[in-house]
């Protein structure tokens, strides 16, 4: 999408009849490069997540093979890490200070993985006194670093091969603990030493909230981590089990686990389309869906004139991976509409049917308490641009999977990525207050499919939007253009009258 200086004029003009003038502060998107990572010839390859680094203006791109590396100005290949040689899949990607750290699980998923650091300038291992592979938990799926560089923290998701096994018949369904299950933690890494100085687990950790499921024969498995401005407290998303986790940077230990509701989709605004059946209807449904957040992102915003941490969430959902916690509600009695719908199996039973995600984004407080929720706005969304994909209609939507925030003149943007649309696509939302939350447009990207990790960032003064796309194997840049300073405009809409003036007496 790209807007004419004429366009933006006129738009400003009728937005100041209207008494909107600058309601947003995106004038529009333009669609930088794409790069396919088929054509780096690296067998087996995929886009995953990735990480900008400011200092080589590089993008690079985690995969199961390794890092791709990318010219973040143009999209060019740069070269390729392989990280075989450290385990089995690379799983993520982060960036601070010129160090990258790249997440390994081991060629046994159930043993512990790694983290293993490069230096951005070379791409080789980094170098010096102390190690550049660090050994971790079981699975590290995401890591990141404190806002100051000084701690990396890494989600050892911990998932079994072999889940526990299904008590007796009757629902709500209770799973036996498996044979075989990484117990879930967070590595806290010390950068300066490249050493693991605690590893904080969920065992005796009170909990709080509702809705947290602790009966699917697992264990809880950090998903993601978002760390506060200070460098204080992480918030750690337990997906599978609709939970929030607290982390104290200074104890090293969790405060509380915190179960997220539930969503109710029968009120207002709040409509799902429940079927798969070819035509599209977003009705109100006797149904609730579990958050089960993927991505999750912290943020600052003032609220009565104190400073306060807000955590958004991409409320994907997620079931177990061989599927045993999911069932169809027409096996608990449900009837049209609502017979096709996938519900949890461990949390549902006749009359009182649960879905695995919210099909939205929310905002939280720093205890857990939600703020915000998009309600059915992304679905809807995707339908008005005729993306939406129907066949996902019964299980979780448009799954809005990736997300990540951008300060953009004076305002806080975040773009939410939706992983089951028939094209890419990316919604934007004006998250500045988070008690007043707008919806801004959509990114639909042609080429692309499915995207997965998403990253904003500054190059040269302006802004961009990258995101990695599992599906196509993509990955696409996007520039951001800003509404111009209201002085700007101005001067713009004086010279649209001096040319209509010069048209006039051109005319006469």
């Amino acid at each position: 999408m790209r807007r004419s200086l004429l366009s933006i004029c006129v738009t400003a003009a009728l937005a100041a009849a209207t008494g909107t003038l600058h309601a947003s502060p995106l004038a529009g998107f333009t669609k930088e490069w794409t790069y396919n990572h088929t054509a780096s010839g690296i067998v087996g390859q995929t886009a995953e997540i990735l990480a900008f680094d400011a200092s080589t203006r590089t993008l690079w791109v985690a995969g199961l093979k390794g890092v791709d590396v990318l010219n973040a100005a143009n999209g060019s290949f740069i070269g390729h890490i392989d990280t075989s040689a450290f385990g089995g899949s690379a799983n993520s990607v982060a960036i601070s200070n010129g160090l990258a750290a790249v997440a390994i699980e081991a060629s046994t998923r159930t043993q512990p993985g790694v983290v293993t650091f490069f230096d951005t300038a070379s791409r080789s291992l980094a170098g010096g006194f102390y190690p550049s592979s660090v050994t971790v938990g079981a699975l590290p799926d995401m890591l990141t670093f404190t806002p100051d560089g000084s701690k990396l923290l890494v989600a050892n998701e911990g998932t079994p091969t072999v889940y526990g096994t299904a008590i007796g018949s009757s629902t709500p369904r209770v799973f036996g603990a498996p044979a075989l299950d990484p117990v879930g933690s967070v590595s806290i890494i010390d950068v300066a030493t490249r050493s693991v100085v605690a590893t904080p687990t969920f065992a005796g950790v009170p909990t709080t909230g509702t809705h947290l499921r602790t009966t699917t024969g697992m264990d809880f498995e950090p998903e993601y981590i978002a760390v506060n401005a200070a460098g204080t407290k992480a918030y750690v998303a337990l997906q599978e089990a609709n939970g929030m986790a607290v982390l104290d940077l200074n104890s090293r230990s969790f405060e509380k686990v915190v179960g997220l509701g539930a969503k109710d989709f029968s009120l207002p605004g709040n409509e799902i389309d429940p079927r798969n059946d070819g035509s599209v209807s977003f009705i109100s449904v006797q149904a609730k869906g579990l958050y089960m957040p993927d991505s999750i992102a912290t943020y600052q915003a003032v609220t009565n004139n104190v400073a306060r941490t807000y955590i958004l969430s991409a409320n994907e959902g997620d079931f177990r991976e061989d599927d045993a916690d999911r069932i169809a509600s027409g096996t608990l009695g449900a009837a049209n509409p609502l017979d096709r719908l996938r519900v949890s199996a461990t949390d549902s039973s006749p009359g009182n049917l649960f879905a695995a995600g919210a099909r939205s984004f929310s905002i939280w407080d720093e205890n857990g308490v939600l703020v915000y929720d998009s309600g059915s706005l992304l679905d809807k969304m995707a339908f008005a641009k005729g993306i939406y994909d129907d066949g996902r209609s019964r299980d979780k939507g448009v799954e809005p999977e990736g997300l990540t925030l951008l300060e953009l003149d004076g305002r806080t943007l975040a773009f939410i990525g939706l992983e089951r649309t028939t094209q890419s696509a990316v919604a934007i939302f004006d998250v500045t207050d988070p008690f007043n939350v707008s919806y801004v447009d959509m990114i639909v990207s042609q080429g692309d499919l499915s995207p997965e990790g998403l990253t904003a960032y500054v190059m040269d003064g302006k802004y961009y939007l990258a995101f990695s796309n599992e599906v196509s194997m993509t990955t696409s840049v996007y520039s951001l253009q800003p509404v111009p300073e209201p002085g700007t405009y101005a001067m713009m809409l004086a010279g649209l009258g001096l040319v209509g003036l010069w048209a006039r007496k051109r005319k006469s």
